[in-house]
């Protein structure tokens, strides 16, 4: 499993956009940006009907990109067309992951009684490693239910990333972390995603409770500009994670039918600014005493 190497040297950018938004080829052009600007690992996310992680910004994304026809399968191909040169994480929902496949398997793996076996989310994970996905984020599973999904991400060499909000503590936080690889998608606040004007001070508490697991922290929810990330690397994490931010010029140029290579170049230079800011967070920790 190897989304931990994208943490190895220097804080980790971790940019998110849905996949498909507002249209297929705008789409791979704007996840390409992403990595020119210098993403370290990309999230992209397959549109569910009812994403309840998600704020108003990436409801409309997730909208846009379904009426355009994305579906599970359209997001492969799409995965599979992308040319960088990152980790790909797919950011998705249980549902879409655990019914993948079944229409596939129906003449097969019917019982006696006529019902259908499911066989959960290995056909998905099987797919998803096959077309060069590396990770997954599934914010409603939670870590109880997890263990058919993290044996399968095992089965197929996937990291299975979970998202911890500054309310998650004692038993809950340990089934978290004992099943967590890549890296832990630390929720700088409470509700859903988000940018924010500021950055909210409950993240130092967060950071502080994860700090005896030996595994990268990357912090999302409302962070927009690069002052943001220098601030959340600075306190300690090991990444910045940015969605709402970047879907808004997505957004933004869709609406005033601005050319695809303009929000393109838009959306590198956002990159670069919050990339820039992780760097400079970096350069303020205090460094270790040499003996």
């Amino acid at each position: 499993m190897g989304l931990e190497r994208a943490f190895a040297d220097e804080p980790a950018f971790v940019p998110y956009l849905a996949a498909g938004d507002p249209n297929y080829e705008a789409s791979i052009e704007y996840v390409e940006a992403l990595a020119r600007g210098g993403a370290d690992v990309i999230e992209l996310g397959l549109p569910f009907s009812e994403p309840i992680a998600e704020g108003k910004t990436i409801q409309n994304a997730i909208v846009r990109s379904l009426e355009a026809g994305m579906t599970p399968d359209r997001f492969f191909e799409f995965v599979e067309e992308l040319d960088v040169d990152v980790p790909l994480v797919c950011m998705t929902y249980y549902n879409l992951i655990y019914q993948y496949g079944d229409s596939e398997s129906r003449s097969d793996s019917e019982n006696a009684s006529g019902e259908t076996a499911s066989e959960g989310p290995r056909p998905f994970v099987e797919k998803a490693a096959a077309v060069g996905i590396e990770g997954l984020v599934v914010p409603d599973l939670p870590a109880e239910e997890a263990g058919p999904l993290r044996t399968a991400c095992d089965e197929f060499g996937l990291d299975l990333v979970f998202i911890v909000a500054p309310t998650t503590k004692g038993d809950r936080l340990e089934r978290m972390l004992e099943q967590v690889s890549g890296y832990v998608y630390v929720q700088a606040r409470l509700g859903v995603t988000g940018a924010r004007e500021d950055v909210d001070d409950a993240t130092e508490e967060s950071l502080a409770r994860l700090s005896d697991w030996d595994v990268p922290k990357a912090v999302g929810f409302g962070i927009k500009t690069g002052d943001h990330a220098e601030r959340i690397v600075s306190a300690g994490a090991d990444g910045v994670i940015v969605g709402s931010a970047l879907v808004d010029i997505v957004a933004e140029g869709h609406e005033n039918g601005d050319p695809v290579d303009e929000v393109a170049d838009r959306l590198e230079a956002k990159a670069r600014e919050l990339k820039d800011g992780a760097l400079r967070g970096a350069a303020e920790r205090p460094q270790p005493e040499r003996t």
